[in-house]
This record gives C-alpha cells, sequence and structure tokens, in this order.
C-alpha cells in the first residue's frame, strides 16, 4: 500500500507537522486545517522527496491570500544566476512559492539549482519543458507522445517540484467551442496552445485529460499539488467570460472530484484579463463548480491599455478577485506583455500583489490582519517616521524615499512641513488625563 497524502492523513484525523505549521501562520487550530485538507478546501503544496525542507504554506479556504512569484529563463535569456537572483529577490519581498517557468537552457539542471535553493514550495508546468526537448530534437510539439508529457511530470516529481500546472481541462470539446468563438486574442495561455495544437493535429483527446488517472498516481506517489491550468484563460477583456473559458471550468470541476477521490491535494487556475464588473461573478462561477477547490488567478488584469504598468492593473483585479473568493494571487510584473521581467521588476511585482492580497486579507476578515494597519498608523500619529519605516511593506524603498527630501523639521515630511495637519491638531488638542 502506497504511503498516505496529505489529504488522507487529515481524512483519518492523524496530526503532521505541517498542519501544525500551517495553524500557527494563520493563527488558527491545527484541527481547522486539516478539516479544510480533507475536505480539499485547504492544500498544503510540499512534495515529500524534496532534497531540502520548505515552508509548510496553506492555500484555501479561510487562510490569508498567498502570493505566488514566476520566474526562469527563456530561449533568449538562459543565466542559472539571474534566476537565482530573481529567486532570491522573490522570498525577500515576500512571496509565499515561485513557480520556475523555464524555457531555455538546460531546464533540468536550472530547475534542480532553483529546488536545492528555495525555502518556499516550487510549481512548473511540464508540458513547457516537453515541448523544448521536442523542438531541441527537431520536432514540432504535435510529435509529442502521451508518455513524452508523463515521463517529464514524473522527473520532475523526482527532482522535487511541489506542485504543477496541468492543462487536463483543454479538451477536445473546449477546443471546439474555441474554433466557433469570435475571440479577440484566441489562445494566451503557452501550455494550453501546445494542447490545443496536439489535439488540432491528431484529432485525438487531450493525453492529460484521457490518461488523467495515471496523472493522479505520479501525484499520489510523491505529494504533488495539482493546479488545474486555465490553457482557455482570456486574455483579452472582450474575451471574458466566454464559453471556452466556463467550459474548461467545468472540465476542471469534475477533475478536482477525481483528484480528492483519489487523496490528491488539487487547486484551480483562474482567468487572465476580467474587467472589474465580471470579476465577482467568476469568482462566484469557479467555487460553485469547483466546490470550493483553491482559486490561483493570474491578476486578474482589468484593463488591456497598460503594458509597463500591468503590475499595477492586476494588482487592482487581485484585490477584488481575493475579496470574493480567490485564495492565491500570481503577481504580474511591469514587463508582461513585453519581455522576461528583471530582478527589480520581480521584487516590485511581488510587493504589489503582496498589497493586493492584505487589502483582500483585512476585506475578509482574516485573523489580525488589520493589526498591521493599526500598528503603522500609530506610528504615523505619532510621527515615528523610523517605526513607520520599519513596518511597511517596503522598508528599503520607504527609507529611500524619506532620506531623498529631508525635512529641516525632523518631526515631519517635505510634503506638508510646518503645516502638518496630525502635528497641528495633536499639539491643539486638550491633554488627556492619566
Amino acid at each position: 500500500m502506497s504511503q498516505k497524502t496529505l489529504m488522507e492523513y487529515a481524512q483519518s484525523g492523524e496530526i503532521r507537522q505541517e498542519f501544525k505549521d500551517v495553524a500557527e501562520y494563520e493563527k488558527l487550530e491545527t484541527s481547522e486545517i486539516m478539516q479544510g485538507v480533507a475536505e480539499g478546501t485547504i492544500v498544503i503544496p510540499k512534495n515529500r522527496v524534496r532534497p531540502r525542507d520548505v515552508k509548510s504554506i496553506g492555500i484555501g479556504k479561510g487562510l490569508s491570500v498567498k502570493v505566488n512569484a514566476n520566474i526562469g529563463t527563456s530561449e533568449d535569456i538562459q543565466d542559472v544566476r539571474l534566476e537565482l537572483m530573481k529567486l532570491d529577490a522573490a522570498v525577500r519581498a515576500g512571496a509565499h512559492t515561485v513557480m520556475d517557468l523555464s524555457t531555455g537552457g538546460d531546464i533540468a539542471s536550472v530547475r534542480k539549482e532553483i529546488i536545492s535553493t528555495s525555502p518556499v514550495p516550487i510549481g512548473t508546468v511540464p508540458i513547457y519543458e516537453t515541448a523544448v526537448k521536442l523542438r531541441n530534437a527537431d520536432n514540432p510539439v504535435v510529435k509529442m507522445s502521451p508518455d513524452d508529457i508523463f515521463q517529464t511530470i514524473e522527473n520532475q516529481a523526482k527532482q522535487g517540484v511541489d506542485f504543477m500546472t496541468v492543462h487536463a481541462g483543454v479538451t477536445a470539446r473546449t477546443v471546439e467551442l474555441l474554433i466557433q468563438s469570435d475571440r479577440v486574442m484566441n489562445v494566451v495561455s503557452r501550455g494550453g496552445s501546445f494542447l490545443i495544437q496536439w489535439i488540432l493535429y491528431h484529432q485525438k483527446e487531450n493525453p492529460l485529460y484521457e490518461y488523467y488517472d495515471r496523472l493522479l498516481e505520479i501525484a499520489r506517489k510523491y505529494e504533488i499539488t495539482l493546479s488545474l491550468g486555465d490553457g482557455m484563460r482570456p486574455g483579452a477583456i472582450a474575451d471574458a467570460t466566454d464559453k471556452p473559458q466556463i467550459e474548461e471550468l467545468i472540465v476542471l470541476g469534475e477533475l478536482v472530484d477525481r483528484a480528492r477521490d483519489a487523496g490528491v491535494q488539487a487547486m484551480v487556475e483562474g482567468p487572465g484579463h476580467i474587467p472589474i464588473h465580471q470579476i465577482e461573478t467568476n469568482m462566484k462561477i469557479q467555487k460553485s463548480i469547483c466546490r470550493n477547490a483553491p482559486f490561483y488567478v493570474l491578476g486578474p488584469v482589468v484593463t488591456d491599455i497598460a503594458p509597463a504598468y500591468d503590475h499595477i492593473t492586476s494588482a487592482i483585479g487581485g484585490a477584488w478577485a481575493a475579496y470574493f473568493g480567490a485564495d492565491f494571487l500570481c503577481y504580474v510584473t511591469r514587463t508582461e506583455h513585453l519581455s522576461l521581467p528583471d530582478v527589480s521588476a520581480v521584487r516590485e511585482g511581488v510587493i504589489i500583489t503582496r498589497i493586493a492580497a492584505h487589502a483582500a486579507d483585512i476585506a475578509r476578515g482574516v485573523p489580525n490582519a488589520d493589526e498591521w494597519d493599526r500598528n503603522i498608523s500609530e506610528a504615523r500619529y505619532n510621527l515615528d517616521w523610523e517605526k513607520q519605516v520599519q513596518l511597511s511593506i517596503d522598508p528599503e524603498k520607504a527609507e529611500k524615499i524619506r532620506k531623498q527630501y529631508p525635512p529641516t523639521d525632523e518631526d515631519v515630511c517635505t510634503m506638508c512641513g510646518e503645516y502638518c495637519a496630525l502635528k497641528a491638531v495633536r499639539e491643539a488638542l486638550p491633554k488627556k488625563k492619566k
């Protein structure tokens, strides 16, 4: 008999250190975490053969909103040292997980370095490596065999990958709906595009869907959390909430049920580009169809007009999405739609997405979420600039800005100077009796 998964431990009432660690971080009871893992509404991505221990990160119902950062090489930029610098920047900025999306160079070696260095869970998209291997052998992705993709998945699992994006919901039916649609952007998911090409070329079903039980066996063996990818996510707000997107989501709901039956942890990935007024609907549809599986969203980006500012458009959407039910926000950097991000863009993207997540935590009533805000507000009222900087989400940047234009009066800043409202009113108010 195979070793129990975290879901099965939770279902049988056996307390694991992972459950206790998540409960301590979330300021909840261990029993609450175990109930969520048992039901599949909480996941804890943690490969059982990981070469180094990593933080136990809980994602899902009743927990604080988590943030993921994407790093990885490309065909044009293949410097593993740069990716390790990005990893360090992401973790220092507060990313809860990191995904290695490498498509250039020796991908397995890059991933090995990232896994052995990272103190947080690592995710991947296995079909990327499969497609690159085929291309390096002068074969198009349509020449992929089912064994090719499943071998990649198993190899990555053996290396210690904690969660994997698998586009098992891109079926022949969703492709047919895509063909019939009038989308502006058709498909923007790389993984989704590879499988659509394969389905059309072979006129067969997606092997990740057809042989989903094989995927579940690998996930069980290594304790891989499946991140059910959204290959049909809208890449333009004009395409949001259309038939291909919703059809794929219906399939993902089915796959969530099958994963739970197998004792495998699973979360669901979500759109893409969505206008603000459709975000609530999208979150509620997902939670209903997928029976409260953790929801992992990219952004969502709420307008298409802002290349170089999409870290902001996605933070706006991320705050709304998390308030209405999303559990996990994938950052978007200012380089989205333009280029691979550098170290500074990674750091900035994590911090901006953490701001969105924290804003949602307050609105969702996450225990003690607003305590941080109260503490910094008290420091601000007391004109305690050192404490304000220390408590800020980005102390380094806050201190740099404070020192850029130093005030004559240390109690105030150069925005208001002697006309500081806080200082003036505080001095005018009668002193409280002790």
